[in-house]
């Protein structure tokens, strides 16, 4: 099964990539590997907003990682021109949480990238990865995640 079929199984359309909010590119291509420029949680509705231990849940913080991860594969489908089934593996994952100094759940809200992409893509969708606090955030959001493939 491709893996646009999967995630429609899943009721998840990919949207277009999301535009650079400052002076990057979205994504650079070196060789078979895909850099893409961290994403912010944001979904069909606007910007996720919050502090993690402060006014914002571990459970919203994972929708805000999961809606992270799509639009990583929103823009890794971008750069394979429209293909998303080029892509071969989720190498690594960075993942920035906007969180008060005392909170620790940092991997939690990141799972929310995590499971999606294990769900959606099966092997090729387990991946390295990290889970940092952030004392802010562009915009205000909740989450912030870049990612590292490797496309064919």
């Amino acid at each position: 099964m491709s893996f646009t079929a999967k995630l429609a199984d899943l009721g998840i359309t990919l949207p277009d990539a999301p535009a650079p909010a400052a002076n990057y590119v979205p994504y650079v291509q070196s060789g078979d590997i895909l850099y893409v420029s961290g994403q912010i949680s944001a979904d069909a509705d606007g910007m996720m907003v919050g502090k993690l231990g402060a006014d914002a849940t571990v459970e919203q913080g994972a929708a805000a990682a999961r809606a992270c991860a799509i639009s990583l594969l929103a823009q890794v489908k971008a750069a394979c021109g429209g293909d998303l089934d080029r892509l071969e593996q989720v190498i690594k994952l960075t993942g920035f949480v906007n969180s008060t100094p005392e909170f620790g759940d940092q991997p939690k809200v990141i799972n929310g990238a995590s499971d999606l992409l294990a769900e959606a893509l099966g092997d090729a969708g387990k991946h390295a990865r990290s889970a940092v606090s952030a004392a802010a955030l562009p915009f205000g959001v909740m989450v912030e995640i870049e990612g590292i493939f490797r496309i064919k």
